[in-house]
Order: structure tokens, then sequence, then C-alpha cells
């Protein structure tokens, strides 16, 4: 026999589901008044339903939802160790804090080390290590797939280079295998950036697990979303320890919330110069922070989680219509490719304007917003041109004139499982008549 609060819950489930289907129930698209995005989320019942019973769980900060989504999405990519946090950007800040740690030895990332990346970036991707006193190594990226230019990587190392810090481009991927081959070889730590690329392959093994720690971002643009909050995650056991602390205040304690003494020794502790025995919950062996997530955004997520592989499907299956249906185009526009033996989860479509598109990239964006056409930028585009990099020292190898045409040319267009048939169908009609001869 149901208790009444099993009850009350059931009939606040389909109260829920009623709400849904009153407020978000499918809107009709109207062509030239119904904007179409490039991004946003993508719910249901079931994500207010799960969120709904975590707040009556009462647990207000990272509770069973959390468990139980770290578990599988690491089942997921074919992770041993994910942990989350509060954001993307602050996944990106763990990676770069656990790199400091005092146990990695001579490897351990000291103000003054270089670290290799682009400058065609989101900025949180390099602003960790800035933060923590490195020097970024620039190197160009390849137009159409929009990833690293390899050429010239090994000559970009010198003896003050720790690291390469790379994001996978809007799902696409980089030549992650045949990088990690280099990191390997000169001793350097690989962060992959997977913020814009969870579910996308490179030679059939997920992206964020060939290198030493990988970071992903649940920003409502993103392809799973919690609102806010993102996940750091690694295969490396010693990293994830202090992945952790870094994560909860710097704590050098590692019981779960709610849990004491899992070390069996918990009054047996001496510590920098603390007296004996003094309580290991509350010593801290490192300048840490607190970014942890709470169970209703872990909630969200698990919701979300079970519906990642459709997602993917749906945005593989919208670039591919938008390929095909502006392919006559390409004496115009240069349409985006895959890395080869990369398997994308696409974040959006990237479009660089040709110089015989006979038009510029500003007003070929107004005529797609005025049509409800939305657009964005690739980010930063050339990060060193930003108002806030001005005072920053880096190093710079080879020519960026790929990096200069996206500052200039390129833009990119949605694929988000909110967009449909009917919608792409407008887009590529839209683009058509922009661009007829």
């Amino acid at each position: 026999m149901k208790s009444k609060a099993e009850s009350i819950k059931e009939e606040i489930f389909s109260l829920i589901k009623q709400y849904h289907d009153e407020v978000y129930g499918n809107k009709k698209f109207i062509s030239g008044e119904s904007t179409i995005p490039v991004s946003g989320k993508v719910f249901d019942e079931k994500e207010l339903q799960l969120m709904t019973e975590a707040a009556l769980d009462g647990v207000f900060t990272t509770g069973r939802f959390n468990t139980e989504f770290e578990k599988k999405l690491a089942k997921f990519i074919g992770i041993k160790s994910l942990i989350t946090v509060n954001s993307g950007s602050s996944a990106n800040l763990i990676a770069a804090a656990t790199l400091t740690a005092d146990e990695l030895g001579d490897r351990a990332l000291r103000p003054g080390d270089e670290f290799i990346t682009v400058a065609v970036s989101f900025p949180t991707t390099i602003n960790p290590f800035l933060l923590y006193g490195l020097t970024p190594v620039f190197l160009d990226v390849e137009i159409p797939t929009y990833e690293i230019d390899i050429a010239r990587l090994e000559e970009a190392i010198g003896p003050k280079t720790k690291a390469i810090v790379i994001a996978h481009t809007l799902g696409n991927t980089f030549q992650v295998e045949e990088i990690h081959k280099i990191a390997k070889k000169h001793k350097l730590w690989l962060v992959e950036d997977c913020c814009d690329a969870l579910g996308a392959t490179y030679n059939n093994k997920h992206v964020g697990t060939f290198g030493d720690i990988a970071t992903l971002s649940f920003y409502p643009a993103h392809h799973i979303t919690m609102g806010e909050g993102g996940a750091v995650y690694t295969n490396n056991a010693k990293l994830k320890k202090i992945m952790e602390s870094f994560r909860d205040w710097g704590r050098d304690c590692w019981c779960e919330p709610g849990k004491d003494n899992t070390c069996a020794k918990r009054f047996e502790w001496q510590l920098g110069d603390l007296p004996f025995g003094y309580d290991h919950k509350y010593i801290y062996s490192r300048l840490g922070y607190n970014l942890k997530i709470t169970d209703m955004q872990a909630a969200l997520g698990l919701a979300q989680l079970e519906k990642l592989e459709e997602f993917i499907r749906i945005r593989r299956h919208n670039f591919d219509k938008l390929k095909a249906g502006l392919i006559d185009l390409s004496d115009k526009l240069i349409l985006p490719e895959a890395t080869r033996n990369a398997s994308p989860s696409w974040f959006g479509f990237l479009i660089t304007l040709k110089p015989e598109a006979g038009i510029t990239r500003n007003d070929l964006i107004y005529q797609l917003t005025k049509n409800k056409i939305a657009t964005r930028l690739l980010f930063a585009a050339n990060i060193k041109k930003q108002p806030y990099f001005k005072n920053h020292v880096y190093r710079e190898v080879g020519e960026l004139k790929n990096t200069e045409i996206i500052l200039n040319q390129t833009f990119w267009i949605g694929v988000t499982p909110m967009i449909n048939d009917e919608m792409i169908d407008y887009m590529i009609d839209i683009f058509h008549q922009i661009l007829k001869d």
C-alpha cells in the first residue's frame, strides 16, 4: 500500500506533466516569424519531475543524483573517474590547478612554464592557465575542420613547454591520437576541452579519453544541460584525487559529503604544522575552491543523459542535411568538414565566406537575422585581439593566417535538436535567396 507521501508525489508528478504540456508543448514553426536558434535547452516533463524529486529529498547540496550522474556519464564516455563542477570554466580551472600539484614533481606546472594552444579559442579554455602564470604558445588552425594544425606542433615545443591545452571545436575533433603521441614523447600534459564535443569520437574512442585530463560544460547551449554545470575527468587515479581536493575547498580529506572517517584514522593525522590528531575533515593541503553542484542540477543532468544519444543523432542529421542543401554554394562558402578518423558530435555548422561570395560577413549575418536565423561567431576568434588580452605575454609559431580569416569571415548556425527538417529547409532557402547570382 502506498504511503501518503508517495501518493502526493505521484500527484505532483502528474501535475508537472500537465504544466509542461501546457507551457512548453510543441510550438508550430512559422517561416519568417519563428526564430531558428543556434543552441538551447531541449527537455520534457522528466527533467522537471526529477528536479522536483531532488528538491523533495531535502538534499540541497550534492547527493544521490550527482553520484548516479557521475557514474553513468563516466560509463558513457569510457573513463575511470569523473567529477562534476559548477561550470565548464570551473572544469578548466580544476584541470589547470590539478597540474600545479606538488605531488607531480618536475612535471608540475609553475609560473613561467608554457602551454601550446590555439588563438581560435573560448577564453576560459586558456584563462585558468594564464591565472597560474603560464605563457600560451599559439599555433594556427586548419580550415575547414577548424582544428589545430599540427604540422608545426613539435617545432613549438621549447624548454619551458609543459602542456598542450586544446578544445575540440564545435563538436569536431582535433587529431587527438597523433597529438597524444607527441605529448607522450615529450612528457607533456594533454588537456582536452570537450565542452562542445560530448559524444564525439576519434578512431571510435571518445574524446577526453586520450589526454591526461578532459573537461565538459553543461550550460544550456551544450549537448546536455544542468542549467549551469560541468565535469572534469581522467583515467589517472592520482590526478582524480587531486582534482577532488581542489574542487572541495582544497581539503586533504576524501570523504563523500555527509560521510566521516573513510580513512579510518580521522583523528590520527599530523600534517603541516597542525597538532597531532587535528580533525582530518578540516585539514587543507591545497589552495582550493568550492565548485560543487547541487543535486537538483544533477537530477536535471541525469534526465538529459537519457536523451544524449538521440540528441547526438539529431545533431548529426541536421548537420548532414544543411551541408547537402548548401553544397551548391561552395563557390561562395567554405563548408565544414570532419577531421579524418573522427565521428563528430556536432555543436554547430561553421561557414567561412569566400572572397567570391560578393557579400561581407556582417551583411550576410544581418540578412540572416532579419529572416529570423540566429548566428554566432567562433568565440574569441583570435584571442590575442580581445581587449583583456592586450597585456598578456605569448609566443606564436608560424603565421596565424587561418586564424585571421576566421576572425573576419567565419560564423556558424545551429544544428541543435531544437531544429527540425522544416527549419533546415527554410535556412537553406534563405541562404540561396541571399547568395543568388
